[in-house]
Protein backbone atom coordinates (compact mmCIF):
# COMPACT_ATOMS: atom_id res chain seq x y z
CA UNK A 1 0.00 0.00 0.00
CA UNK A 2 2.54 2.38 0.73
CA UNK A 3 4.27 1.50 -2.72
CA UNK A 4 1.31 3.90 -3.99
CA UNK A 5 0.69 5.96 -0.47
CA UNK A 6 4.19 7.50 -0.68
CA UNK A 7 4.34 7.93 -4.22
CA UNK A 8 1.02 10.23 -4.08
CA UNK A 9 2.42 12.11 -1.01
CA UNK A 10 5.81 13.23 -3.17
CA UNK A 11 3.32 14.35 -6.00
CA UNK A 12 3.04 17.44 -3.78
CA UNK A 13 5.97 18.85 -3.72
CA UNK A 14 6.64 17.77 -7.09
CA UNK A 15 3.70 20.01 -8.50
CA UNK A 16 5.27 23.22 -6.30
CA UNK A 17 8.76 23.01 -6.94
CA UNK A 18 8.95 21.70 -11.07
CA UNK A 19 9.53 24.85 -13.09
CA UNK A 20 6.45 26.10 -14.86
CA UNK A 21 6.85 24.44 -18.34
CA UNK A 22 7.46 21.09 -16.98
CA UNK A 23 3.88 21.42 -14.42
CA UNK A 24 1.95 19.41 -16.43
CA UNK A 25 4.21 16.91 -18.43
CA UNK A 26 5.82 15.87 -14.97
CA UNK A 27 2.49 15.48 -13.07
CA UNK A 28 0.90 13.43 -15.83
CA UNK A 29 4.45 11.32 -16.05
CA UNK A 30 3.97 10.75 -12.22
CA UNK A 31 0.35 10.07 -12.12
CA UNK A 32 1.08 7.00 -14.81
CA UNK A 33 3.82 5.65 -13.04
CA UNK A 34 1.91 5.83 -9.54
CA UNK A 35 -1.14 3.85 -11.79
CA UNK A 36 0.81 1.46 -12.95
CA UNK A 37 2.70 0.63 -9.76
CA UNK A 38 -1.19 0.40 -8.55
CA UNK A 39 -1.38 -2.63 -11.09
CA UNK A 40 0.18 -4.58 -8.82
CA UNK A 41 -2.92 -5.59 -6.08
CA UNK A 42 -4.33 -7.52 -9.40
CA UNK A 43 -1.47 -9.89 -8.04
CA UNK A 44 -2.76 -10.24 -4.78
CA UNK A 45 -6.61 -10.78 -5.29
CA UNK A 46 -6.81 -13.67 -2.90
CA UNK A 47 -10.26 -15.75 -2.59
CA UNK A 48 -9.55 -15.85 1.02
CA UNK A 49 -10.73 -12.32 1.56
CA UNK A 50 -8.10 -9.69 3.19
CA UNK A 51 -4.35 -9.33 1.52
CA UNK A 52 -1.38 -6.98 1.87
CA UNK A 53 -2.28 -6.39 5.57
CA UNK A 54 -0.92 -3.54 8.21
CA UNK A 55 -2.92 -2.80 10.95
CA UNK A 56 -4.55 0.06 9.16
CA UNK A 57 -4.93 -0.75 5.15
CA UNK A 58 -5.38 -3.73 3.27
CA UNK A 59 -6.92 -4.85 -0.10
CA UNK A 60 -9.28 -7.46 -0.74
CA UNK A 61 -11.16 -8.50 -3.85
CA UNK A 62 -13.63 -6.11 -3.51
CA UNK A 63 -11.48 -2.56 -2.32
CA UNK A 64 -9.05 -3.78 -5.23
CA UNK A 65 -10.68 -2.73 -8.55
CA UNK A 66 -11.80 0.41 -6.75
CA UNK A 67 -8.34 1.46 -5.36
CA UNK A 68 -6.70 0.91 -8.90
CA UNK A 69 -9.85 2.64 -10.66
CA UNK A 70 -8.75 5.43 -8.52
CA UNK A 71 -5.12 5.77 -9.32
CA UNK A 72 -5.90 5.10 -13.42
CA UNK A 73 -8.09 8.44 -12.81
CA UNK A 74 -5.32 10.55 -11.63
CA UNK A 75 -3.18 11.26 -14.94
CA UNK A 76 -6.50 10.88 -17.23
CA UNK A 77 -7.95 14.23 -15.18
CA UNK A 78 -4.29 15.98 -15.43
CA UNK A 79 -4.59 15.07 -19.17
CA UNK A 80 -8.41 16.22 -20.10
CA UNK A 81 -7.59 19.89 -17.80
CA UNK A 82 -4.44 20.92 -19.73
CA UNK A 83 -5.85 22.59 -22.07
CA UNK A 84 -8.65 24.80 -20.49
CA UNK A 85 -6.13 25.36 -17.52
CA UNK A 86 -2.97 26.59 -19.76
CA UNK A 87 -4.35 30.07 -19.39
CA UNK A 88 -4.68 30.56 -15.81
CA UNK A 89 -2.07 32.12 -13.60
CA UNK A 90 0.87 28.86 -12.95
CA UNK A 91 -0.07 29.15 -9.16
CA UNK A 92 -3.57 28.47 -10.10
CA UNK A 93 -2.76 25.78 -12.00
CA UNK A 94 -0.68 24.40 -9.36
CA UNK A 95 -3.57 24.58 -6.71
CA UNK A 96 -5.53 22.47 -9.21
CA UNK A 97 -3.55 19.77 -9.91
CA UNK A 98 -2.54 19.97 -5.98
CA UNK A 99 -6.45 18.78 -5.48
CA UNK A 100 -6.51 16.43 -8.09
CA UNK A 101 -3.33 14.75 -6.37
CA UNK A 102 -5.41 15.13 -2.49
CA UNK A 103 -8.71 13.84 -3.90
CA UNK A 104 -6.68 10.38 -5.21
CA UNK A 105 -4.86 10.40 -1.70
CA UNK A 106 -8.28 10.52 0.19
CA UNK A 107 -9.80 8.11 -2.27
CA UNK A 108 -6.39 5.33 -1.60
CA UNK A 109 -7.33 6.02 2.51
CA UNK A 110 -11.25 5.64 2.12
CA UNK A 111 -11.28 2.37 -0.07
CA UNK A 112 -8.05 0.83 1.68
CA UNK A 113 -8.42 1.23 5.06
CA UNK A 114 -9.81 -1.59 7.46
CA UNK A 115 -10.97 0.50 9.91
CA UNK A 116 -14.47 2.02 9.29
CA UNK A 117 -14.16 5.38 11.03
CA UNK A 118 -11.38 5.53 9.15
CA UNK A 119 -13.18 4.86 5.85
CA UNK A 120 -16.14 7.56 7.45
CA UNK A 121 -13.62 10.72 8.05
CA UNK A 122 -12.22 9.74 4.23
CA UNK A 123 -15.66 9.80 2.95
CA UNK A 124 -15.98 12.78 4.31
CA UNK A 125 -12.31 14.10 3.44
CA UNK A 126 -13.09 13.93 -0.57
CA UNK A 127 -15.83 16.57 0.17
CA UNK A 128 -13.15 19.42 0.52
CA UNK A 129 -10.87 18.99 -3.33
CA UNK A 130 -14.26 18.00 -5.13
CA UNK A 131 -16.19 21.12 -3.82
CA UNK A 132 -13.44 23.76 -3.95
CA UNK A 133 -13.39 22.52 -7.76
CA UNK A 134 -16.83 22.73 -8.04
CA UNK A 135 -16.91 25.82 -6.99
CA UNK A 136 -13.33 27.92 -8.17
CA UNK A 137 -13.29 26.40 -11.71
CA UNK A 138 -16.55 25.50 -12.61
CA UNK A 139 -17.99 26.89 -15.83
CA UNK A 140 -21.00 28.88 -15.20
CA UNK A 141 -22.09 31.14 -12.42
CA UNK A 142 -24.64 28.44 -10.62
CA UNK A 143 -21.22 26.68 -9.64
CA UNK A 144 -21.99 28.31 -5.87
CA UNK A 145 -25.36 26.80 -6.09
CA UNK A 146 -24.27 23.22 -7.17
CA UNK A 147 -21.60 23.33 -4.81
CA UNK A 148 -23.98 24.18 -1.45
CA UNK A 149 -26.07 21.53 -3.36
CA UNK A 150 -23.63 18.95 -2.83
CA UNK A 151 -22.14 19.90 0.12
CA UNK A 152 -25.13 19.81 2.16
CA UNK A 153 -27.15 16.75 0.65
CA UNK A 154 -23.73 14.59 1.56
CA UNK A 155 -23.34 16.46 4.72
CA UNK A 156 -26.99 15.93 5.52
CA UNK A 157 -26.96 11.93 4.60
CA UNK A 158 -23.81 11.27 6.52
CA UNK A 159 -24.33 12.76 10.20
CA UNK A 160 -26.84 10.12 10.98
CA UNK A 161 -23.94 7.57 9.50
CA UNK A 162 -21.77 8.72 12.32
CA UNK A 163 -23.95 8.65 15.18
CA UNK A 164 -25.05 4.66 13.59
CA UNK A 165 -20.80 4.36 14.05
CA UNK A 166 -20.76 5.42 17.29
CA UNK A 167 -23.60 3.14 18.37
CA UNK A 168 -21.83 -0.09 16.61
CA UNK A 169 -18.44 0.79 18.15
CA UNK A 170 -20.11 0.76 21.69
CA UNK A 171 -22.22 -2.16 20.78
CA UNK A 172 -19.62 -4.43 19.65
CA UNK A 173 -15.84 -2.79 20.76
CA UNK A 174 -15.01 -2.51 17.43
CA UNK A 175 -15.02 -0.46 14.16
CA UNK A 176 -12.30 -2.83 11.96
CA UNK A 177 -13.98 -4.60 9.20
CA UNK A 178 -11.56 -7.32 9.77
CA UNK A 179 -13.10 -8.04 13.30
CA UNK A 180 -16.84 -6.59 12.60
CA UNK A 181 -17.91 -9.78 10.49
CA UNK A 182 -16.96 -12.38 13.42
CA UNK A 183 -18.48 -10.68 16.41
CA UNK A 184 -22.18 -11.61 17.80
CA UNK A 185 -24.81 -11.04 15.31
CA UNK A 186 -27.07 -8.30 16.79
CA UNK A 187 -30.56 -9.08 17.11
CA UNK A 188 -32.00 -5.98 16.06
CA UNK A 189 -35.90 -5.89 16.21
CA UNK A 190 -37.00 -2.79 17.89
CA UNK A 191 -38.07 0.35 16.38
CA UNK A 192 -34.69 2.45 17.06
CA UNK A 193 -33.04 -0.31 15.59
CA UNK A 194 -34.39 0.47 12.49
CA UNK A 195 -33.81 3.70 12.53
CA UNK A 196 -30.10 2.77 13.26
CA UNK A 197 -30.20 1.01 9.96
CA UNK A 198 -31.41 3.79 7.93
CA UNK A 199 -28.95 5.67 9.39
CA UNK A 200 -26.00 3.63 8.25
CA UNK A 201 -27.16 3.30 4.61
CA UNK A 202 -29.03 6.75 4.03
CA UNK A 203 -25.56 8.69 3.70
CA UNK A 204 -24.06 6.34 1.08
CA UNK A 205 -27.51 5.96 -0.72
CA UNK A 206 -27.35 9.70 -0.99
CA UNK A 207 -23.76 9.18 -2.37
CA UNK A 208 -24.31 7.05 -4.97
CA UNK A 209 -27.60 8.69 -5.93
CA UNK A 210 -30.54 7.33 -5.20
CA UNK A 211 -33.61 8.63 -6.80
CA UNK A 212 -35.10 11.28 -4.59
CA UNK A 213 -31.85 12.47 -2.82
CA UNK A 214 -30.22 12.59 -6.33
CA UNK A 215 -30.83 16.19 -7.06
CA UNK A 216 -27.23 17.35 -5.92
CA UNK A 217 -25.38 15.30 -9.01
CA UNK A 218 -27.13 16.56 -12.20
CA UNK A 219 -26.51 20.33 -10.77
CA UNK A 220 -22.61 19.40 -9.45
CA UNK A 221 -21.95 17.46 -12.86
CA UNK A 222 -22.94 20.33 -14.98
CA UNK A 223 -21.19 23.14 -13.30
CA UNK A 224 -18.42 21.07 -12.38
CA UNK A 225 -15.09 21.38 -14.70
CA UNK A 226 -14.00 18.59 -16.48
CA UNK A 227 -11.58 16.84 -13.82
CA UNK A 228 -14.36 17.28 -11.55
CA UNK A 229 -16.58 15.74 -13.57
CA UNK A 230 -14.59 12.97 -14.61
CA UNK A 231 -13.65 12.25 -10.65
CA UNK A 232 -17.56 12.40 -9.53
CA UNK A 233 -18.78 9.88 -12.12
CA UNK A 234 -15.43 7.89 -12.13
CA UNK A 235 -15.17 7.37 -8.03
CA UNK A 236 -17.03 9.52 -5.78
CA UNK A 237 -20.42 7.61 -6.71
CA UNK A 238 -18.82 4.50 -5.88
CA UNK A 239 -17.45 5.63 -2.55
CA UNK A 240 -21.57 5.32 -2.24
CA UNK A 241 -21.67 1.93 -3.45
CA UNK A 242 -18.25 0.68 -1.86
CA UNK A 243 -19.67 1.64 1.64
CA UNK A 244 -23.28 -0.03 0.87
CA UNK A 245 -21.17 -3.04 0.12
CA UNK A 246 -19.19 -3.00 3.47
CA UNK A 247 -22.16 -2.51 5.73
CA UNK A 248 -24.45 -4.96 4.53
CA UNK A 249 -22.77 -7.53 6.42
CA UNK A 250 -23.38 -5.32 9.61
CA UNK A 251 -26.86 -5.26 9.28
CA UNK A 252 -28.09 -8.33 8.32
CA UNK A 253 -31.61 -9.66 10.18
CA UNK A 254 -32.95 -6.10 9.68
CA UNK A 255 -32.15 -5.47 5.49
CA UNK A 256 -34.42 -8.42 4.69
CA UNK A 257 -37.83 -6.40 4.94
CA UNK A 258 -36.48 -2.92 5.27
CA UNK A 259 -34.73 -2.86 1.91
CA UNK A 260 -37.95 -3.14 0.11
CA UNK A 261 -38.93 0.65 -0.24
CA UNK A 262 -34.92 1.52 -1.61
CA UNK A 263 -35.38 -1.52 -3.90
CA UNK A 264 -38.51 -0.05 -5.40
CA UNK A 265 -37.07 3.86 -5.58
CA UNK A 266 -34.00 2.38 -6.81
CA UNK A 267 -35.75 0.79 -9.67
CA UNK A 268 -38.72 2.89 -10.17
CA UNK A 269 -35.60 5.82 -10.34
CA UNK A 270 -34.31 3.63 -13.54
CA UNK A 271 -37.48 4.72 -15.28
CA UNK A 272 -37.36 8.06 -14.55
CA UNK A 273 -34.16 9.49 -14.73
CA UNK A 274 -33.95 7.58 -18.54
CA UNK A 275 -36.90 9.27 -19.01
CA UNK A 276 -35.44 12.72 -17.84
CA UNK A 277 -32.38 11.90 -20.13
CA UNK A 278 -34.65 11.68 -23.34
CA UNK A 279 -36.05 15.54 -22.77
CA UNK A 280 -32.93 16.54 -21.98
CA UNK A 281 -31.38 19.59 -24.67
CA UNK A 282 -27.64 19.73 -22.02
CA UNK A 283 -25.29 17.71 -23.21
CA UNK A 284 -23.60 17.20 -19.59
CA UNK A 285 -27.34 16.73 -17.73
CA UNK A 286 -28.24 14.13 -19.85
CA UNK A 287 -24.66 12.15 -19.28
CA UNK A 288 -24.96 12.83 -15.71
CA UNK A 289 -29.00 11.70 -15.34
CA UNK A 290 -27.45 8.38 -16.73
CA UNK A 291 -24.93 8.11 -14.43
CA UNK A 292 -28.63 8.02 -11.70
CA UNK A 293 -29.85 5.77 -13.82
CA UNK A 294 -26.88 3.52 -13.82
CA UNK A 295 -26.27 3.70 -10.37
CA UNK A 296 -30.00 3.05 -9.65
CA UNK A 297 -29.87 -0.48 -11.30
CA UNK A 298 -26.41 -0.82 -8.36
CA UNK A 299 -28.15 0.26 -5.15
CA UNK A 300 -30.82 -2.52 -6.16
CA UNK A 301 -27.94 -5.14 -6.44
CA UNK A 302 -26.81 -4.29 -3.68
CA UNK A 303 -29.73 -4.20 -1.57
CA UNK A 304 -31.03 -7.89 -2.49
CA UNK A 305 -27.52 -8.96 -1.37
CA UNK A 306 -27.44 -11.87 -3.25
CA UNK A 307 -23.98 -13.47 -4.91
CA UNK A 308 -24.77 -12.18 -7.91
CA UNK A 309 -26.23 -8.72 -6.97
CA UNK A 310 -23.07 -8.13 -5.65
CA UNK A 311 -20.76 -8.82 -8.55
CA UNK A 312 -22.89 -7.19 -11.24
CA UNK A 313 -22.53 -3.93 -8.98
CA UNK A 314 -19.21 -4.18 -8.53
CA UNK A 315 -18.49 -4.82 -12.49
CA UNK A 316 -20.81 -2.30 -13.38
CA UNK A 317 -19.42 0.18 -11.17
CA UNK A 318 -15.77 -0.64 -12.13
CA UNK A 319 -17.74 -0.11 -16.07
CA UNK A 320 -19.31 2.72 -15.73
CA UNK A 321 -16.63 4.43 -14.12
CA UNK A 322 -14.53 4.11 -17.51
CA UNK A 323 -17.15 4.96 -19.65
CA UNK A 324 -19.23 7.84 -18.27
CA UNK A 325 -15.72 9.74 -17.60
CA UNK A 326 -15.42 9.00 -21.28
CA UNK A 327 -18.43 10.85 -22.16
CA UNK A 328 -17.64 13.26 -20.10
CA UNK A 329 -14.76 13.90 -21.89
CA UNK A 330 -16.19 13.87 -24.84
CA UNK A 331 -18.60 16.75 -24.03
CA UNK A 332 -15.55 18.48 -23.05
CA UNK A 333 -14.12 18.48 -26.13
CA UNK A 334 -16.76 19.64 -27.87
CA UNK A 335 -17.13 22.31 -25.24
CA UNK A 336 -13.94 23.94 -25.81
CA UNK A 337 -14.72 24.18 -29.52
CA UNK A 338 -18.18 25.53 -29.77
CA UNK A 339 -18.17 26.97 -25.82
CA UNK A 340 -21.66 25.77 -25.93
CA UNK A 341 -23.25 22.20 -24.00
CA UNK A 342 -26.74 22.75 -25.52
CA UNK A 343 -26.69 19.64 -28.17
CA UNK A 344 -28.85 21.26 -30.83
CA UNK A 345 -25.93 24.30 -31.24
CA UNK A 346 -23.53 21.99 -31.93
CA UNK A 347 -24.70 19.00 -34.18
CA UNK A 348 -23.12 17.67 -37.16
CA UNK A 349 -19.74 17.15 -35.86
CA UNK A 350 -19.10 13.51 -38.03
CA UNK A 351 -18.42 15.96 -40.76
CA UNK A 352 -15.64 18.08 -39.16
CA UNK A 353 -14.00 15.80 -36.64
CA UNK A 354 -14.69 12.05 -37.76
CA UNK A 355 -11.89 10.45 -35.49
CA UNK A 356 -13.95 11.93 -32.60
CA UNK A 357 -17.14 10.47 -34.02
CA UNK A 358 -15.65 7.08 -33.71
CA UNK A 359 -14.51 7.66 -29.86
CA UNK A 360 -18.39 8.96 -29.62
CA UNK A 361 -19.68 5.82 -30.54
CA UNK A 362 -18.04 3.37 -28.95
CA UNK A 363 -18.16 5.21 -25.59
CA UNK A 364 -22.26 5.55 -26.13
CA UNK A 365 -22.24 1.99 -27.02
CA UNK A 366 -20.49 1.12 -23.93
CA UNK A 367 -22.45 3.36 -21.61
CA UNK A 368 -26.04 1.32 -23.14
CA UNK A 369 -24.53 -2.05 -22.75
CA UNK A 370 -23.54 -3.61 -25.70
CA UNK A 371 -21.91 -6.98 -25.92
CA UNK A 372 -19.26 -8.24 -24.94
CA UNK A 373 -18.47 -5.09 -22.92
CA UNK A 374 -18.39 -5.57 -18.99
CA UNK A 375 -21.05 -2.58 -18.84
CA UNK A 376 -23.05 -5.83 -20.35
CA UNK A 377 -21.89 -8.23 -17.49
CA UNK A 378 -22.64 -5.88 -14.73
CA UNK A 379 -26.42 -5.03 -16.29
CA UNK A 380 -26.82 -8.66 -17.15
CA UNK A 381 -26.08 -10.00 -13.69
CA UNK A 382 -28.28 -7.67 -11.69
CA UNK A 383 -30.89 -7.84 -13.99
CA UNK A 384 -30.97 -11.65 -13.19
CA UNK A 385 -30.19 -11.89 -9.75
CA UNK A 386 -33.65 -8.91 -9.46
CA UNK A 387 -35.87 -11.53 -11.81
CA UNK A 388 -34.88 -14.56 -9.22
CA UNK A 389 -36.07 -12.22 -6.51
CA UNK A 390 -38.76 -11.16 -7.90
CA UNK A 391 -40.23 -11.23 -11.89
CA UNK A 392 -41.80 -8.40 -11.28
CA UNK A 393 -39.07 -6.45 -11.01
CA UNK A 394 -37.94 -7.63 -15.45
CA UNK A 395 -40.81 -4.80 -16.03
CA UNK A 396 -39.13 -1.77 -14.68
CA UNK A 397 -35.32 -3.06 -15.69
CA UNK A 398 -36.71 -3.92 -19.11
CA UNK A 399 -38.17 -0.81 -19.41
CA UNK A 400 -34.92 1.01 -18.10
CA UNK A 401 -32.77 -0.64 -21.03
CA UNK A 402 -34.88 0.38 -23.47
CA UNK A 403 -34.74 3.82 -22.72
CA UNK A 404 -31.45 3.54 -22.41
CA UNK A 405 -30.85 2.15 -25.58
CA UNK A 406 -33.51 5.38 -26.40
CA UNK A 407 -31.31 7.95 -24.84
CA UNK A 408 -28.28 7.09 -26.13
CA UNK A 409 -29.18 7.12 -29.45
CA UNK A 410 -31.03 10.38 -29.30
CA UNK A 411 -27.61 11.59 -27.63
CA UNK A 412 -25.58 10.31 -30.30
CA UNK A 413 -27.11 11.07 -33.36
CA UNK A 414 -28.00 15.08 -31.94
CA UNK A 415 -24.33 15.48 -31.06
CA UNK A 416 -22.81 13.28 -34.16
CA UNK A 417 -25.06 13.45 -37.43
CA UNK A 418 -26.50 15.87 -39.25
CA UNK A 419 -25.78 19.14 -41.13
CA UNK A 420 -23.18 21.06 -39.51
CA UNK A 421 -24.95 24.55 -38.17
CA UNK A 422 -24.37 27.81 -39.99
CA UNK A 423 -23.08 29.56 -37.07
CA UNK A 424 -19.73 27.03 -37.00
CA UNK A 425 -17.64 29.02 -39.06
CA UNK A 426 -13.74 27.17 -37.81
CA UNK A 427 -12.88 24.65 -35.55
CA UNK A 428 -9.76 23.41 -33.70
CA UNK A 429 -9.07 20.33 -35.10
CA UNK A 430 -8.77 16.83 -32.65
CA UNK A 431 -5.76 16.71 -30.45
CA UNK A 432 -2.98 13.72 -29.80
CA UNK A 433 -3.72 14.48 -26.36
CA UNK A 434 -7.73 14.07 -26.76
CA UNK A 435 -7.18 10.50 -28.74
CA UNK A 436 -4.93 9.44 -25.89
CA UNK A 437 -6.93 9.89 -23.48
CA UNK A 438 -10.07 8.52 -24.74
CA UNK A 439 -7.79 5.39 -25.59
CA UNK A 440 -6.59 5.41 -22.13
CA UNK A 441 -10.57 5.36 -20.73
CA UNK A 442 -11.93 2.44 -23.69
CA UNK A 443 -8.82 0.39 -23.25
CA UNK A 444 -9.23 -1.12 -19.88
CA UNK A 445 -12.47 -1.76 -20.67
CA UNK A 446 -12.04 -4.01 -23.78
CA UNK A 447 -9.30 -5.40 -21.52
CA UNK A 448 -11.88 -6.26 -19.08
CA UNK A 449 -14.00 -8.43 -21.59
CA UNK A 450 -11.03 -10.86 -21.44
CA UNK A 451 -10.55 -11.29 -17.77
CA UNK A 452 -13.61 -9.82 -15.73
CA UNK A 453 -12.71 -12.09 -12.87
CA UNK A 454 -10.16 -9.44 -11.99
CA UNK A 455 -13.39 -7.17 -10.66
CA UNK A 456 -15.69 -9.72 -9.64
CA UNK A 457 -15.10 -9.32 -6.27
CA UNK A 458 -15.79 -11.34 -3.64
CA UNK A 459 -17.86 -14.10 -5.77
CA UNK A 460 -14.60 -14.92 -8.02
Amino acid sequence: MLKVLLPTLMLFPTIWLTPPKWLWPSSLAHGLIIALISLHWLMHTSETGWSLINPFMATDPLSTPLLILSCWLLPLMILASQNHMAHEPLNRQRTYVTLLTSLQFFLILAFGTTEIFMFYVMFEATLIPTLILITRWGNQAERLNAGTYFLFYTLAGSLPLLVALLLLQNETGTLSLLIVGYSKPLLLMTWSNKIWWAGFLIAFLVKMPLYGVHLWLPKAHVEAPIAGSMVLAAVLLKLGGYGMMRMMMLLEPLSKELAYPFIVLALWGVIMTGSICLRQTDLKSLIAYSSVSHMGLVAAGILIQTPWGFTGALVLMIAHGLASSALFCLANTNYERTHSRTMILARGMQTVLPLMTTWWFISTLANLGLPPLPNLMGELMIITSLFNWSPWTLALTGTGTLITAGYSLYMFLMTQRGPLPAHIISLDPSHTREHLLMTLHIMPLLLLVFKPELMWGWCA
